[in-house]
């Protein structure tokens, strides 16, 4: 008896003093990686390299957080990119699955400088407020300066950009507005009588002087128009519609290699919101578009069209004939999946499921039609902080958004598979998901970025 109770007794100290588990220092750095992933997303800088293994205990149920969580965030959501607790990072562990391919799974170097970050990051103030009161003193500092630096600007942004200071900061990540502070209104003077002249040429002009091939894609564009996010009563508005239909057709008239095609109208919504914002107040539902003169309206719309056609300028062959640059984009969504999550990929080809069946809307309408519009902001001020890199970069979003529900999509059939991803569960998203998917493709995108054989043909 004496015997047993001592054997125990020693059998307890090894468990106490032995090393953990392998896969318990998995976790550990998964999650060290992770705090300083939200930690370290303001400045863009990555020290170290990261370990990042796919959980060996299947998930019992997925959860998804959502905007009833305790954690607060403030309205304008610039400061969503704080450290989080660990039964959050736990969850989106769960979630992520970062490394289910065997190339994936070599990168195995020292985290020694991200703990070290990761306690630094932990000793930042929690609260939203202070951290959105910091940043806004950065944004304000780089504004201030007679010519604006482009690059500090683009660090800043990628985390989220206040709102009062949405519209300044597009027009100069686009480059529509110039950085020097001096030519600013004058360049943006003389662009907005160029749109009001465009408009009068091809729009303002009766349909006989218009070919059969112009009447019908305006035709086209006025159908599209209130079917443009239905979900948003603000742009059932008559006057936003027309608004609308002037900015596309204006554009689709100036770019005849691609002429207008469905997904555009929903490209310019981001542009209107954020640039109506400087006129308007309250939420975007209590809008209205006939309080506004005049001059404001083409002012706005003008400012639309120019930002738009310089995101598209980057992109365009997304919307020429057969639209190449979209099929290319969902090819490498394809690959990247495979290496990241080998068992979803493989899931997916055996069910006969095809990646352009659902990620060409995805592509088409950057995620627009995929999460709640009032998210759409802050996703596109890392799309447009990213600058030229953004179609590269657009497929390591798209992998995280579609690994999110990895452990759903394996357990389904082909039919069942497709009618979830035609209509995801994001209606309760908040910033904190969001900022998941995007923290998610910063890592991904830092790990395969250096060897880009990994995606290729």
């Amino acid at each position: 008896m004496r015997s047993n109770s001592s054997s125990s007794r020693e059998e307890d100290l090894r468990k106490e003093t032995s090393p953990p588990s392998p896969s318990a220092t998995i976790d550990s750095r998964f999650n060290q990686t992770l705090r300083s992933v939200q930690g370290l997303l303001k400045g863009r800088s990555f020290p170290g390299k990261i370990l990042i293994t796919r959980r060996s205990d299947p998930l019992d149920e997925p959860n998804l957080l959502s905007p009833s969580s305790n954690r607060s965030y403030s309205d304008n959501g610039a400061g969503s990119s704080e450290v989080m607790d660990g039964s959050l990072e736990d969850d989106h562990q769960n979630r992520s699955n970062a490394s289910g391919s065997s190339s994936a799974n070599k990168v195995k170097l020292s985290t020694s400088s991200l703990e070290n970050s990761s306690k630094e990051v932990q000793k930042t103030p929690m609260g939203a407020r202070a951290t959105d009161s910091a940043r806004l003193m950065k944004f304000t500092k780089e504004l201030s300066a007679t010519t604006v630096i482009l690059e500090n600007l683009r660090e800043l942004a990628w985390s989220g950009v206040p709102p009062n200071l949405r519209p300044k900061i597009w027009r100069l990540l686009l480059g529509y507005a110039p950085p020097n502070s001096d030519r600013r209104e004058g360049i943006l003077r003389r662009k907005r009588l160029e749109y009001l002249d465009c408009v009068a040429q091809y729009y303002d002009i009766p349909d006989s002087e218009r070919t059969d091939e112009e009447i019908n894609m305006l035709r086209q564009i006025a159908v599209d128009c209130p079917r443009t996010v239905p979900d948003v009563s603000f742009f059932q508005q008559s006057e936003v519609q027309k608004s609308l239909e002037r900015i596309l057709y204006t554009w689709a008239i100036r770019h005849p290699a691609s002429g207008y095609v469905q997904g555009i109208n929903d490209l310019v919504t981001p542009f209107l919101v954020v640039f109506l914002s400087e006129h308007l107040e309250g939420s975007v539902d209590s809008w209205a578009m006939a309080d506004l003169s005049p001059e404001k309206v083409s002012n706005i719309e003008a400012d639309c069209y120019w930002c738009l056609s310089k995101l598209l300028d980057g992109m365009q062959d997304h919307y020429t004939f057969a639209q190449p640059g979209i099929q290319r984009l969902v090819f490498k969504l394809k690959e990247l999946v495979r290496r990241i999550d080998e068992p979803v990929a493989r899931h997916m080809e055996d069910q006969g499921l095809e990646f352009l069946q659902f990620a060409f809307r995805w592509v088409n309408c950057l995620l627009i039609r995929e999460i709640p519009f009032h998210l759409v902001t802050r996703l596109w001020d890392t799309y447009l902080a990213e600058g030229d890199a953004l179609p590269d970069f657009l497929v390591y979003i798209f992998a995280s958004f579609l690994l999110t529900w990895s452990d759903q999509l394996v357990k389904l059939d082909f039919q069942e598979m497709v009618m979830f991803l035609q209509h995801l569960p994001t209606q309760t998203w908040c910033h904190l998901e969001l900022e998941m998917v995007l923290s998610r493709a910063y890592m991904w995108h830092t790990m395969f970025n250096s060897s880009p054989s990994h995606l290729a043909n």
